[in-house]
């Protein structure tokens, strides 16, 4: 059996991931594909756990030890999920991968892209997406759209959601290096356009591997 197909949605905090994959989820399958749609960090009970920690803002954790507990949920969440769906030729939507370690971690901590990436492939075992999905959005835009939650008083943000401007403008730049540097699998769609716009242009950016997957 060919492996399976593996596809990431990258960008900062507000850009529109999680609305953008669940989207996806649903346009693939009403053309009878079915596309497992699985979140980072998460996605199995231990990185879920850590997913809790490392996101706490009531706990002070320090670059490093941020980088390493979301290279070890990482970690879980390849060796326990998706290289056994990937075998089994599945069809992956993940919301977050390994770019977001780059550019969070990397650039947004200054821990260092390549020392970071280092650190990525031995959690992954090398595990590359084939599309990676960039949202493009400026930083402040993200921030205003964070701030404007519905239905009443804004939710508490979590430890990342929290930092400072020039954070958010680091992760930005990181990721606009990364897009540069690999083109053959990055596709950057513009997150200031409508909803319904991002998702055709990413349908659009897909055609290409979904054309190639058997349908139910």
């Amino acid at each position: 059996m060919a492996r399976g197909t593996l596809i990431t949605i990258e960008g900062i905090d507000g850009a529109g991931k999680s609305t953008l994959a669940a989207s996806l989820q649903r346009e693939l399958a009403a053309r009878g594909l079915d596309a497992r749609l699985v979140r980072e960090p998460g996605g199995v009970e231990l990185a879920e756990r850590l997913r809790a920690l490392v996101t706490d803002p009531d706990i002070d954790v320090s670059p490093r030890t941020e980088a390493l507990l979301y290279a070890a949920a990482r970690a879980q969440l390849v060796a326990e999920l998706l290289r056994p769906l990937l075998d089994g030729g599945a069809l992956l939507l993940l919301d977050r991968f390994s770019d977001s370690t780059l550019a969070y971690q990397g650039g947004g901590r200054r821990l260092g892209v390549e020392q970071m990436r280092i650190l990525d492939e031995f959690a992954t075992g090398g595990l590359v997406p084939d599309r990676t999905l960039l949202l493009r959005l400026p930083p402040s835009l993200a921030r205003a759209r964070l701030g404007a939650r519905p239905g009443g008083a804004p939710e508490r943000p979590d430890r990342l959601e929290a930092e400072t401007d020039a954070f958010f403008e680091a992760v930005a730049a990181t990721y606009e290096d990364l897009a540069a540097a690999e083109p053959g699998r990055f596709r950057v769609l513009d997150a200031t356009r409508r909803p319904d716009e991002v998702l055709a242009e990413a349908l659009a950016a897909l055609e290409d591997l979904l054309a190639a997957q058997p349908a139910d």
